[in-house]
């Protein structure tokens, strides 16, 4: 009895009286302040995760560095942002989420100023790894501070907006870091995060109000197994090339990260409150999406990882032009996500997902097969405009299954932990497919760029074909969901704001 009473203590504290009702039309102050603060920053830590891959030319000429150093500039970021997304997000419930929303965008503002500032690239590196800490607290408590701000009223049309902002960030990263590169200075993409920051900083405090999740646990264990296993295979699948898979780092890397990512899941089973249950896992729709997510992740963050160095490097164009050209891939999501939302609401979205997999694995395809050092980008075009079109058609209904494979208790650390795992894809995808490019060939030619480019396409086609099939597994439209009815663990749904 206890237990049900402390469960449902933890439902009430997660969704706060919206006080009055909401006005006829628009949003309050409080609303509207609570809708800029979190927007801005959820904008600025989805911006993060692709603004650099146009500037990795002018990061490579001015800094030096190797291959596995340029990868480290991505993965550096999306590593701490997906290990730490979790705990940060039960940080807050436990502390108070306004105080530690604003203590990570502090450490997010400060770390984009010392990446600024690098005088090398191992700094560079470390900067980059630290405002992946501060992400990590941020933006998992960007929708809790945003659902409990606006009325339930108008809840859905807030949410729908943050959404586009993180879309508009995504389809504009690459676009704003080559133009930020080729007319300023490559320091730009991480200084552009430093006023608004501090700007974020004083708005929040006066305008955001404070709430907390008493019931929260925090799982320290499972957080340094994920986070040594997953670093572990990173640092081995990054190094592997420069000092030799046989190399002692490199096969302690190999060897004790999945060790430890199974000691990970070992602890998820038998926990009484693990930061990821791995009971979710038996649900056929959970495990398709999340898996799914993660393949589609290693497939398009490696690729766009190569190909946008391949259109400066070997195609010519400038850091402008690059992201440009790369816009039908980018931004085809904010043109396809609205026909795939009314496809899945008619024919269910397990189809939509498979086809949006299916076109993104042929896009990615049709980039391997006509890749050459003289290649036009009128014979790109399509192979862009169809892994946009993918992208568009996954996007749209993913989240829905996702909550729907779960009980509304749980939907919090649903949500949360297929957030984690698309960034634990993206740090994959870079590190396997430039693995791939360095061992078949390299930065030394456009004819070695471009030999080394295709295989390591070609793998990002299979990972995201598999993800593909997995996602078969996905029940089909008007069958039941075995976990809709679970009971969910007290407290579970304090752990992390519904909706990331």
């Amino acid at each position: 009895m206890k237990q049900s009473e402390h469960a449902q203590r933890s439902e009430r504290d997660l969704q706060p009286d919206p006080g009055p009702a909401a006005p006829a039309k628009g949003l309050g102050p409080a609303a509207r302040w609570a809708l800029i603060i979190t927007s801005l920053a959820g904008f600025m830590a989805a911006l993060d995760n692709l603004v650099v891959t146009t500037a990795l030319p002018a990061i490579r000429s001015d800094l030096g560095g190797k291959l596995e150093d340029l990868e480290w500039t991505v993965n550096a970021y999306t590593l701490t942002f997906a290990v730490l997304l979790m705990l940060g997000a039960a940080l807050g419930d436990r502390f108070g989420r306004r105080r530690l929303f604003i203590g990570g965008l502090l450490v997010f503002t400060g770390a984009s100023a010392a990446a600024a500032l690098s005088p090398g690239i191992n700094e560079l590196i470390a900067a980059r790894a630290v405002q992946g800490v501060g992400a990590a607290v941020m933006m998992p408590l960007t929708l809790t501070l945003l659902t409990a701000a606006v009325p339930e009223a108008r809840r859905g049309m807030a949410l729908g907006i943050f959404g586009a902002v993180s879309g508009l960030a995504v389809a504009s990263g690459p676009l704003i870091g080559g133009s930020l590169t080729e007319h300023v200075a490559w320091q730009w993409i991480f200084w552009l995060n430093v006023p608004v920051g501090l700007v974020l900083l004083v708005l929040a405090r006066l305008r955001l109000a404070e709430s907390k999740a008493p019931g929260a646990r925090l799982d320290v264990p499972g957080t340094l197994l994920i986070s040594g296993g997953l670093f572990g295979i990173v640092y081995g699948l990054v190094n592997a090339n420069a000092h030799g898979w046989t190399s002692g780092p490199v096969l302690t890397g190999l060897i004790a990260g999945p060790l430890l990512v199974a000691g990970f899941i070992h602890h998820g089973f038998r926990a009484e409150h693990p930061m990821l249950p791995m009971r979710l896992f038996r649900n056929r729709g959970f495990f398709g999406i999340n898996i799914a997510s993660m393949l589609m992740y290693v497939g398009m963050f490696g690729s766009i990882f190569l190909l946008s160095q391949f259109l400066q490097g070997v195609s010519g164009y400038s850091p402008t032009e690059a992201g440009l050209h790369m816009l039908p891939w980018t931004a085809m999501p904010m043109v396809v996500a609205p026909i795939a939302g009314i496809l899945s609401d008619r024919i269910g979205g397990r189809p939509v997902i498979v086809a949006g997999l299916l076109f993104q694995a042929l896009g990615l395809g049709w980039f391997a097969a006509i890749l050459s050092a003289d290649v036009s980008y009128g014979a790109q075009l399509p192979a862009l405009v169809l892994s946009g079109i993918g992208m568009g058609l996954y996007f749209a209904p993913s989240s829905h299954i996702l909550m729907s494979s779960v009980a509304p208790a749980e939907r919090g650390i649903a949500s949360g932990s297929n957030a984690a795992l698309r960034e634990v894809g993206g740090a994959l995808g870079v590190s396997v497919l430039a693995s791939v490019f360095s061992a078949q060939g390299g930065y030394r030619t456009a004819q070695t760029f471009t030999d080394g480019t295709v295989p390591a396409l070609w793998i990002g086609v299979g990972a995201v074909t598999v993800g593909a099939v997995v996602a078969l597994l996905i029940p089909g439209r008007g069958k039941p969901q075995p976990s809709a009815t679970s009971a969910a663990p007290a407290g579970a749904a304090a752990r992390v704001p519904a909706g990331l």
